[in-house]
């Protein structure tokens, strides 16, 4: 494996860490409606797991409220089950064909919570990126070892690989910033 191959491995692992991560920021609640809070939760329907955004629509006719409508009216009370199953702190309200959830205000104690948990996400994802690091350096080694690579390859590499480390755990360092802010936005 050329040091090429190694260090496009590695970046394309760390884009797919830092998007995972980011998709984990779009799932934890603010002030505000999202239909990403409950796109992703898995409902158990027709013997299988499926998310909620492939079993109905989602809307926010409202800043504080989101209406789930499902497709087929046969799949409301396993999604209203998931719902709360995911702990969101929402209530789910069956309203005909659709289900409605509230948002309630957050107090500043909750905005701390959430600002905590975002911060756990974020160190996940940077050792993610840091194990990414360790990996593509333990396969340079390998390469010097077999002695397809030169010294001179090795070194320019592994500083191409510590500037990519870099640049992906500074993205989700912003990103952090960024939904910390939005949380505690009153």
């Amino acid at each position: 494996m050329s040091t090429d191959d190694i260090l496009l491995e590695a970046e394309d692992k760390m884009i797919k860490t830092e998007q995972v991560v980011s998709n984990e920021f779009a799932g934890v609640r603010t002030g505000k409606a999202s239909p990403s809070l409950v796109e992703n939760i898995q409902v158990e329907v027709y013997g299988s797991m499926m998310r909620i955004r492939e079993l109905a629509g989602i809307t926010t006719p409202e800043p504080r409220m989101l209406v789930i409508t499902p497709w087929d009216m046969g799949s409301i009370q396993p999604i209203e089950k998931a719902i709360q199953k995911a702990n969101l702190g929402l209530s789910p309200a069956v309203q005909g064909k659709v289900i409605r959830l509230a948002f309630p205000e957050l107090s500043q104690e909750r905005r701390q919570e959430f600002v905590k948990i975002i911060k756990k996400m974020s160190e996940d994802g940077r050792v993610a990126i840091r194990h990414v690091r360790r990996d593509a350096l333990e396969l340079l080694k390998k390469a010097k070892a077999s002695g397809g690579v030169g010294e001179e390859e090795i070194e320019v590499a592994e500083k191409e690989i510590q500037k990519l480390t870099d640049q992906y755990i500074a993205k989700i360092d912003a990103q952090v910033v960024s939904k910390e802010k939005e949380i505690m936005t009153v």
